[in-house]
């Protein structure tokens, strides 16, 4: 078993210190890894139910906070519904995948996974007025 990092950027230059994913596989397809990424943060925000939600893509019935996204009911978040919504998400250029200094974009491409890789989720930032 493994360890990725898992890194969240924005094109607005903010870059989050990163944490561990753990892996058994030295391959996974894109969409794979997605799922476990938004799995994991739901099961955590689950387990501790706080008032600001920070993943990867915003639940239904949240508003966009500096640090996250605030429910506006709190509630358990479902992470199947959850994962949909990030396949959704990247399906519709919502935020970009780097695995290494390397960019994916099909969710069923398989990736290689060594010890230590760094994987880079880009959230894109709409530009104001375009």
């Amino acid at each position: 078993m493994g360890i990725v990092r898992v890194v969240d950027e924005t094109t607005a230059g903010r870059r989050s210190d990163g944490w561990g994913l753990e892996v058994a596989e030295h391959r996974l397809t894109v969409g794979e890894l997605i799922r476990r990424r938004v799995v994991q943060e739901v099961a955590e925000y689950n387990a501790r139910t706080p008032e600001v939600f920070r993943g990867l893509v915003q639940p239904q019935d949240t508003q966009r906070v500096p640090n996250g996204y605030a429910l506006r009911t709190p509630r358990r978040i479902d992470p199947e519904v959850q994962t949909e919504r990030a396949l959704a998400a990247f399906a519709g250029n919502g935020f970009l995948v780097l695995v290494g200094d390397r960019q994916v974009t099909d969710p069923a491409e398989e990736v290689e996974l060594a010890l230590g890789t760094e994987v880079t989720f880009l959230k894109l930032v709409p530009l104001v007025g375009g």
